[in-house]
């Protein structure tokens, strides 16, 4: 299993990364595919990825499709509320739904950003 990598970044950003790995194909240097999940911001991040949303994507790290029925009892919580989260989580391209259920494909979520000093 993967890593899911975490982002900040404006889409500028997000773009000059994708151009650069453009440019690297063309000169027939190998590019490492990294799932990757950018956010515009850290209050994006935050509210997509809010400590009970998070919980729902760690009961589903490495454990398949699982219902959210199943989930709701893994994190002790009411199926509704799950299931609003899970739609957050499923819009945010965090998790996969499919017939069977919900997953989230990776072993881990890495975070990749800097924490700066208030101007």
């Amino acid at each position: 299993m993967t890593t899911l990598t975490v982002r900040l970044g404006t889409l500028d950003e997000a773009r000059a990364r994708l151009l650069d790995a453009g440019r690297r194909a063309l000169d027939g240097k190998a590019n490492t595919a990294t799932p990757t999940l950018n956010f515009a911001s850290y209050e994006d991040m935050h509210r997509v990825l809010a400590p009970a949303r998070l919980a729902i994507v760690k009961v589903l790290a490495g454990q398949g499709t699982l219902s959210i029925r199943e989930v709701a009892r893994r994190v002790d919580r009411d199926v509704q509320a799950v299931h609003r989260d899970v739609t957050t989580l499923i819009t945010a391209g965090v998790i996969d739904r499919s017939e069977k259920g919900i997953s989230f494909p990776y072993a881990n979520i890495h975070f990749e950003f800097d924490v700066t000093a208030a101007a």
